[in-house]
């Protein structure tokens, strides 16, 4: 896997997660870029005015469907990926390049950070790290915020997609049939069996696939559980599976990537994402739909 050479020797490099009290150490620091990803499915302008009112200083702001996603057609899910150029002209005028640290958090354990922290990682650069405890952590502790919009001077950042991270809708058609990799819904346990569907115009799940909660990996205060406690949770999961035999998909390839995000932070490396996911999914009447409730959890 080609990966970005980094050039930040004298400071620690975060890949997975980084605390409240380490990045408020890091942010004078002109080599860290700051990206708040706080969205609101229900009503997608609520993130946008939450961060107005008070961010983390110096973040910048990502909008999951402007900037983190393409306009879905009638084929796709609800969050297609943004073409690569275009999102790298996105990265590069929120100051990303190569050079930089990258910190992102939300609001919601993870659920709309990891998607960035993700996708990052899917164009080969390393340097990402979610906010553990995201923004109510931030402001439980009393860390300074500020408000309006803040922007970066612009550079320009290079990577291309990694080959072999994603898996496509006739993949996981096929993987019904002939079962080649394991298959995680990380939608909530209710919209897994097919109840409680308020996203999606049917509930239920991929036949074949178990459930796994995203919001299971972080504990009663919002902190992501201990790498040791995440690698047992998934190993059991996996049942003798290897990680990269692995796939997850949600509602639409937002969500699993806080699983992914959890399976990295517990050394468990190279597992997929289905990025259409349960709306990409039900586009075609033909798929079938399972729910089943004895895989969920």
């Amino acid at each position: 896997m080609a990966l970005t050479v980094y050039q930040l020797t004298k400071h620690m490099v975060y890949k997975t997660l980084i605390s409240t009290e380490e990045l408020q150490n890091q942010l004078n620091r002109d080599d860290t870029i700051i990206v708040d990803c706080r969205f609101d499915l229900g009503d997608p302008n609520a993130g946008f005015e939450a961060y107005q009112t008070a961010h983390i200083p110096n973040a910048v702001y990502a909008h999951l469907d402007n900037d983190l996603s393409s306009p879905p057609t009638d084929s796709t899910g609800r969050h297609p990926l943004p073409n690569p150029d275009v999102f790298k002209e996105t990265l590069s005028a929120w100051g990303i390049d190569a050079k930089k640290q990258v910190v992102v958090y939300d609001q919601f354990h993870g659920a709309f950070a990891g998607r960035l922290w993700w996708m990052l990682h899917y164009l080969g650069h390393e340097a990402v790290a979610v906010l553990d405890g995201g923004f109510p952590k931030w402001e439980k502790e009393h860390r300074p915020t500020e408000s309006g919009v803040h922007q970066n001077a612009p550079t320009t950042f290079e990577g291309n997609p990694q080959a072999g991270w994603t898996v496509s809708v006739e993949e996981v058609e096929a993987n019904i049939k002939h079962p080649q990799f394991k298959l995680i819904d990380a939608r909530s346990p209710d919209r897994f069996r097919g109840e409680n569907e308020t996203i999606d115009p049917a509930g239920g799940h991929i036949p074949g696939a178990i459930n796994h909660f995203f919001g299971n990996n972080v504990d009663e205060n919002g902190v992501m559980k201990s790498p040791e406690a995440l690698k047992q949770q998934f190993e059991a999961l996996l049942d003798q599976q290897a990680p990269s035999e692995t796939v997850f998909y949600c509602g639409s390839g937002v969500s699993a990537c806080q699983n992914l995000l959890a399976m990295s932070h517990a050394g468990l490396e190279d597992a997929k994402l289905y990025v259409g996911s349960w709306s990409e999914w039900l586009k075609d009447p033909n798929r079938p739909i399972s729910t089943d409730v004895e895989d969920a959890e």
